[in-house]
C-alpha cells in the first residue's frame, strides 16, 4: 500500500519557500493535464510539444492533445512554418485577461498609475545608468572587456527585468486607458420586449 509523506506544520516552518512550494504542489497533486495547462500558458517564447511534455513531467501524446485542445479554445496558437511544431499563447489574450484582474484587483486608478510612473522611472534609471536605450543594448554592453563577473552577471538579469516592465507598461497602460470599459457588470443586461 503506498502511502504519501504530508510535512507537519511544524517542520514546513522551518523550509524555504522554494521547498514550501514544491511541497505545496505535490500535496495537490496535479494531473498531468494540469501541468501542461501551466506549462503552455507560462511560455514567453513558442516551444514543441515534446519541450512542454517535458517541462511539464508527462508524455508527448498527452501532451499534444491537450496542446490541441488549448488552441482549439484560442488560448494557444500552433505553428506549423519550422522543422517542427511549435505552440505559443496568445499574448493579446493573456495581456486582456491581466488587464482585467488589475480592474478587479481593488486597486484604484492612482494607485496602477503610480505604479506605472514607477516602472517607466526604473528604466530610465536603467537608461542612464548604463547609457543605453533598450535591454538589447544592454546585452551588448557585455562585449565591454573591462566588466567583472557580478556585473557581467548583473546586467542580464536586468535586462530581463526591463523587457517584463516594458511589458508591464503596456498591460497596466491599457487597464488605466480602458478603466471603464473593463469595469465588472453586477447587473445583467435586460432583454428588450
Amino acid at each position: 500500500m503506498a502511502s504519501t509523506y504530508i510535512k507537519t506544520k511544524r517542520e514546513r516552518c522551518c523550509m524555504t519557500e522554494d521547498e514550501s512550494n514544491s511541497v505545496g504542489l505535490m500535496e495537490r497533486q496535479t494531473t498531468g493535464e494540469d501541468r501542461v495547462r501551466m506549462t503552455a500558458r507560462q511560455l514567453s517564447e513558442p516551444r514543441t510539444a515534446n519541450w512542454i511534455a517535458s517541462e511539464a513531467g508527462w508524455s508527448h501524446e498527452p501532451t499534444k492533445r491537450v496542446l490541441e485542445r488549448l488552441v482549439d479554445d484560442g488560448i494557444l496558437h500552433r505553428d506549423d512554418s519550422g522543422t517542427h511544431t511549435t505552440y505559443y499563447p496568445d499574448h493579446r489574450r493573456q495581456a486582456m485577461q491581466e488587464a482585467m484582474r488589475l480592474r478587479d484587483s481593488g486597486h484604484t486608478v492612482e494607485e496602477l498609475t503610480d505604479r506605472l510612473a514607477d516602472m517607466k522611472t526604473q528604466i530610465r534609471d536603467w537608461e542612464d545608468e548604463f547609457d543605453v536605450e533598450s535591454p538589447n543594448q544592454l546585452r551588448g554592453t557585455l562585449a565591454e572587456g573591462d566588466l567583472d563577473a557580478d556585473e557581467e552577471d548583473r546586467r542580464p538579469e536586468i535586462a530581463r527585468e526591463w523587457e517584463h516592465l516594458q511589458r508591464r507598461i503596456q498591460i497596466v497602460g491599457f487597464a488605466i486607458r480602458e478603466w471603464d470599459f473593463l469595469a465588472p457588470t453586477t447587473e445583467p443586461a435586460e432583454a428588450s420586449s
